[in-house]
């Protein structure tokens, strides 16, 4: 009878379930017990109430169409097919995928967070509180030679932790750390790394004082033998305002290597004995000697007076005037020499030029091309340095 009923309010306001759907907001759901299958008995009764199932719930009250809605719903022309309801597996699995998807973008801000802290905690500098008025060395064959000699006050030497292949290296380290009463401290690399500001420290750096340059006075002290060997070939290297440390540095090692006996350099707009330097010249800087002076064209006025020859050396020998240019190659000295080295950019001023007795240059093996007709100011010395160090080595000294 409720079936019969309810049927019959359908076909009255003329709307039914089959056209409008079940996503038409205004129609209510049938309940579990209302979609059952009909009983066989006859009229289809609703649920029993109470313990005596004697009772029937009253039929459900239906929500007033208007004539607009009816119309709309009742109407086939111009309406798409509505969408079957889908499977619940299909909806879970949708959900799923989005959950996921979620999760991994999540998972990404959140890495790519993490990454950026520990950028910046790896790019923070280390607050190693340093000694007043010290300094960083860095490198195996700088720290080794500052330790092994005494021209240095040491304070703390610094090693990288799990050093692996060096650890026979480090473990010599240890031990002269030790004798010279040096404390040791075991560090990461990025601590390393901020102690000598991004350098090649190959898991070493050692804080002590700076050296500083030593004065002319010092140098023209009678501790070379002079008086005893009257005709002794001695080579002394003056650099004009030299002013890069890796330049400085490489003079130096290639002077220490050739034999050379005295390096000055001038004071004005030269490059200070920093770790940089130490570290170019491979260790060179802490075993050997280096001199400074504020007036050099007074000092090469001096060794002039003295019977010294002073060399100058150029690039370009056509720009030079007054003074004769000859190729290093054709170079004989019997006598106390200055060979006199420029600076990077300038080459030797025209005032030390007119000091110079004679100027030599390097021959080029090619013609070369504009701009590219010189060689790098530490290598050029290398070169000039040994051919004349070389008829030292012939004289037996």
């Amino acid at each position: 009878m409720e079936r019969a009923l309810k049927s019959s309010i359908w076909r009255a306001v003329g709307l039914s379930p089959a056209k409008c759907g079940r996503g038409w907001w205004g129609v209510r759901y049938r309940s579990a017990w209302e979609q059952r299958p009909p009983a066989l008995g006859g009229d289809e009764e609703g649920p029993p109430r109470g313990g005596n199932g004697g009772g029937q719930l009253p039929p459900p009250a239906l929500p007033e169409v208007s004539g607009a809605v009816a119309d709309s719903c009742t109407s086939h022309e111009g309406l798409a097919p509505q969408r079957r309801p889908q499977p619940w597996h299909m909806s879970y699995e949708r959900g799923a995928r989005r959950a996921a998807a979620a999760n991994r973008e999540l998972w990404r801000s959140q890495e790519t967070d993490f990454s950026r802290v520990r950028k910046r905690l790896e790019g923070k500098p280390l607050s190693i509180e340093r000694t007043k008025g010290s300094e960083i060395l860095f490198g195996i064959a700088p720290c080794s030679l500052a330790l092994s000699q005494s021209r240095r006050d040491l304070f703390r030497l610094f090693l990288k932790q799990s050093s692996g292949s060096r650890r026979l290296v480090m473990s010599e380290f240890i031990l002269q750390a030790t004798a010279r009463g040096v404390p040791v401290h075991h560090v990461k690399r990025r601590e390393l790394d901020a102690l000598c500001r991004g350098g090649v420290h190959q898991g070493v750096c050692l804080e002590a004082t700076p050296l500083r340059f030593k004065s002319l006075e010092e140098a023209e002290k009678p501790d070379l033998g002079d008086e005893e060997r009257p005709n002794r070939q001695l080579i002394w290297l003056v650099l004009e305002q030299i002013q890069d440390p890796m330049n400085l540095g490489a003079l130096l090692r290639s002077a220490y290597f050739l034999g050379v006996d005295r390096v000055v350099t001038s004071q004005r707009n030269s490059c200070p004995l920093t770790p940089t330097v130490s570290k170019a010249s491979s260790g060179a800087m802490e075993v050997f000697d280096v001199y400074s002076t504020d007036d050099l064209r007074s000092f090469l006025k001096a060794k002039t007076a003295e019977g010294w020859e002073v060399v100058g050396t150029v690039s370009k020998p056509e720009d030079v005037e007054n003074v004769p240019v000859i190729s290093c190659l054709e170079f004989r000295w019997n006598k106390p020499v200055i060979i006199v080295i420029g600076s990077e950019g300038d080459g030797l001023s025209l005032e030390t030029q007119l000091l110079c007795h004679r100027m030599l240059a390097i021959p080029p093996g090619r013609a070369l091309h504009p701009g590219i007709e010189s060689l790098n100011v530490s290598v050029a010395t290398g070169i000039l340095l040994h051919s004349i160090c070389s008829q030292k080595l012939r004289h037996g000294d």
